[in-house]
Order: C-alpha cells, then sequence, then structure tokens
C-alpha cells in the first residue's frame, strides 16, 4: 500500500497546480525511483480523463551520455523532444535523484555543451508557458501548464543531513500536505503574497543588504512581478520579476555575498561571491568549484545576465536542504537567477543557464523598495504579508 501522503499530492498537482482537463495531453516525467508518485498521479490524471504520455529514464542515463557521447550528440537536439515541447498540454516533473552527486566529475565544459544545446528547447517552452497567463500577448501560442514537485529520496534526505523519515515529513510539510486542506492554505498563502505583488508591481528599485557583505541595487522598473502561489513549483512561495536590464544603470548592479552553496545539477559551489556591473557578473569567486562556476557562467551569451530576482515567502520552509525547490522558498532569503529570464517579466534575457542562487536574510539582512524598508531580518513588516 502506497503512502497516502502521494495520492494527497497527486490530488493537489492535478487538481490544484495544472488542473487537468479530459482529453488534454499530459507529459508524466521521472526516474524509476519516484514509481509510488508516478503511480500516484497517472491514476489520478487517467481518472480525470487525460491522455498521458510517461517519461521515466533512470538518471544515471545522463551521467553516461556526458561521459560517451561525441561532439555531435552532445548538441543534438532531438527532433522528438522539439514535437514533444510544441505539442503537449501540461508537463507534470518529478526531482527524484538517485545520487545527487553523479555528475561531480564529468566535464563542465561537457555540461556547458549539452546544456547550450537544449537552449531552443528551454527557450520555446518558456515562450509556451508566458502563453498561459497572458494569450493575448502571445496570438497564436498554445499555452502550456507545468508543474515541477519532489519526491522524497534517501539520496535527497543525505544532502538535507536528515533520515528519509524525517525528510519526507520535510517535503509534505513545505506543500502543506500535513494539513486538513492543503488547497486552502495555499489560496491563504496566494491572497498574502498578492499584497505582496501589488506593491512592488510599479515600483522602481529593490535594494538588499546583509551584515556579510551583500549589497545589490536591482532595478524593477517598467517590470511584472509574479505572485508563485504552486501553480508551477511545488511546494512554492515566492514573488519574482526579471530585472530590467534595459534601464540606464543596466538593471543589477553590486555585490552578493551568498550564503549558502550554489548547487546546479548535482555540483556544489561554496562561498560564491558575484559582483554585478550593468546588469551582468563581472566578476565570480567560489571557495569550492569556482572553475564549474566559471564555466557555466561563460556557456553562451545570456548566462551572465541576470534574469531574475525573487523573495521566498514560504515560512513553513525554514531549513537549507540543497535542493533549489526547497531552498528558494525559504521564508526569510532571496535569490538571484543567472541566465535565462521569463519572459512574462518584461526580461528577455535568453541563455540555456538558468541558475538561482539563495542569500539568507535572516541574520541582519534588510530589503528597501524605493527607500521603504519592506523586511529586517527575513520579517516583513507589513501585517497580512507573508509570515504575519
Amino acid at each position: 500500500m502506497r503512502d497516502q501522503r502521494l495520492d494527497k499530492l497527486a490530488n493537489v498537482i492535478v487538481d490544484y497546480s495544472v488542473k487537468v482537463q479530459p482529453g488534454e495531453l499530459v507529459r508524466l516525467v521521472g526516474d524509476p525511483v519516484a514509481e509510488p508518485l508516478l503511480e500516484a498521479l497517472y491514476e489520478k490524471l487517467i481518472r480525470v480523463g487525460a491522455n498521458v504520455v510517461v517519461r521515466s529514464v533512470p538518471s544515471n542515463f545522463r551521467e553516461i551520455f556526458l561521459r560517451t557521447a561525441n561532439d555531435d550528440q552532445l548538441q543534438h537536439v532531438c527532433p522528438l523532444a522539439k514535437h514533444e515541447v510544441e505539442t503537449i498540454d501540461v508537463s507534470i516533473g518529478l526531482f527524484a535523484d538517485t545520487n545527487t552527486k553523479a555528475l561531480s566529475n564529468i566535464d563542465p565544459k561537457r555540461q556547458a555543451t549539452a546544456s547550450a544545446s537544449q537552449k531552443v528547447l528551454m527557450q520555446r517552452f518558456m515562450e509556451r508557458s508566458t502563453a498561459r497567463d497572458n494569450p493575448e500577448g502571445h496570438p497564436g501560442v498554445k499555452p502550456l501548464r507545468w508543474v515541477g514537485t519532489m519526491f522524497p529520496t534517501q539520496a535527497a534526505a543525505q544532502d538535507a543531513e536528515m533520515s528519509l523519515t524525517d525528510y519526507e515529513s520535510f517535503v509534505f510539510g513545505g506543500g502543506f500536505l500535513d494539513r486538513d486542506d492543503p488547497i486552502a492554505e495555499w489560496t491563504k498563502l496566494k491572497d498574502q503574497q498578492q499584497k505582496l505583488t501589488d506593491y512592488l508591481n510599479g515600483r522602481r528599485e529593490v535594494h538588499f543588504q546583509t551584515p556579510n557583505g551583500t549589497d545589490l541595487r536591482v532595478s524593477c522598473e517598467g517590470m511584472t512581478w509574479i505572485n508563485c502561489f504552486g501553480d508551477c513549483n511545488f511546494p512554492d512561495g515566492e514573488v519574482f520579476t526579471g530585472p530590467n536590464l534595459n534601464a540606464a544603470d543596466g538593471g543589477v548592479n553590486g555585490r552578493v555575498r551568498y550564503t549558502y552553496p550554489a548547487v546546479y545539477r548535482g555540483r556544489e559551489v561554496e562561498d560564491v561571491e558575484l559582483v554585478f556591473e550593468g546588469g551582468r557578473v563581472v566578476e565570480a569567486r567560489a571557495s569550492k568549484n569556482e572553475d564549474y562556476l566559471i564555466e557555466m557562467l561563460d556557456q553562451d551569451e545570456g548566462a551572465r545576465s541576470v534574469g531574475e530576482v525573487a523573495l521566498g515567502t514560504n515560512y513553513n520552509i525554514q531549513q537549507f536542504t540543497k535542493s533549489t525547490l526547497f531552498d528558494e522558498k525559504i521564508g526569510g532569503t532571496f535569490h538571484i537567477a543567472v541566465g535565462a529570464g521569463y519572459p512574462e517579466t518584461g526580461n528577455a534575457n535568453e541563455s540555456a543557464l538558468h541558475w538561482d542562487m539563495v542569500c539568507d536574510l535572516r541574520h541582519g539582512g534588510t530589503v528597501t523598495v524605493d527607500g521603504e524598508v519592506i523586511s529586517r531580518d527575513g520579517q516583513f513588516v507589513f501585517d497580512g504579508w507573508p509570515g504575519r
């Protein structure tokens, strides 16, 4: 008998996050280790009348490919993948690593080459995703709904320094699945985040400061802040935008010293410090895996530009676990993503990279918007906002 929390999660994903309708074509993707959740989702999708294509490929295949493929194979874009991105109505992806360090010894240049080759797929996926929320602005583009969620594994639990039992409780708790009515909880957080989003829209500049040396100014003038409430990532809990890279000062200027290791495709980069000028990374340092950081930033023209800035608003998530899905949502943090922007924000930066890096505000940090402090020590100052 499978864990009933997985059925609860499947119900929330299908009915709330992506709202699957009868007859829609749904792509369901996940490592075979996630079979219990794949099964719960598949059964739910069939019950609602969807047509489902399942893509269940062992994660070690990626390691085999990156070690073995020749240059032509590394740069190959599968025509079937192109057709799939054009055809599906909904995509549900599961994060379920059996070894989060599997790619640690793969040549970063090979990883960068393979990543850059898939840029065309990422761009089309994001264009269709944008059309979901703004169909009038994208005439002729078929909207795509998507969500990514976590299946707890031993590997992820080890990264989080928890037992599997404790990690499962952490994962399900982060999605409010320990509550009687998870959808009601997400609706409440959505409303709180909307107050924050409404405040931020129309503002000019966000200024982040922390005692460890972070001092960063981001232009958001003319950009759109987005309320993330479980309809794309699950769990969720953030508001984000893309910086205005066309601003007179380039949109992003200053320094960030990240609190936590920056994790990308299983590789951990520690003590990351980035200096931004005119919206681009001009200096990058790290105490561990600095070479990998530089390779990723140099993979294409857009990788050193900033695609996203966001505030974490899920105060049910308070622990760093080396999983971006959770870490970028920690209530009382902010994150900056180098690489691809989300067109719905007004940021059109293009790159095969999208790397979120998280900075903690909970120990002396402030967020100031157009001269007004809105967050101190990771807590919003206004009633009715997340966490209050």
